[in-house]
C-alpha cells in the first residue's frame, strides 16, 4: 500500500495525520482509544477485535479532498 501524506494538525509532527492510499482509501493516524466505556460502545456497535479506532480532531478532515 502506498501512502500519500495529505496533512496534519500536529504542531510537533507526530499525530494526527491523514494519508491517501493507492487503493482509493484513507489512513488516519490518531490517538488510540483506551477509554473502557468508549471501547464497549464501539464493540457493541459491531467493531470486531481485529479492528481498532482512533480519535482525531475535526480539523484534520479539512485535508480530505472535497471531490471524494
Amino acid at each position: 500500500m502506498k501512502l500519500t501524506f495529505l496533512g496534519s494538525t500536529s504542531i510537533n509532527g507526530s499525530c494526527p495525520n491523514l494519508y491517501a492510499t493507492d487503493r482509493g482509501t484513507y489512513v488516519v493516524q490518531g490517538y488510540k482509544i483506551t477509554d473502557p466505556e468508549a471501547l464497549v460502545a464501539l464493540h457493541d456497535r459491531g467493531m470486531p477485535d481485529t479492528e481498532t479506532a482512533v480519535e482525531i480532531p475535526a480539523a484534520l478532515l479539512s485535508f480530505a479532498p472535497k471531490d471524494s
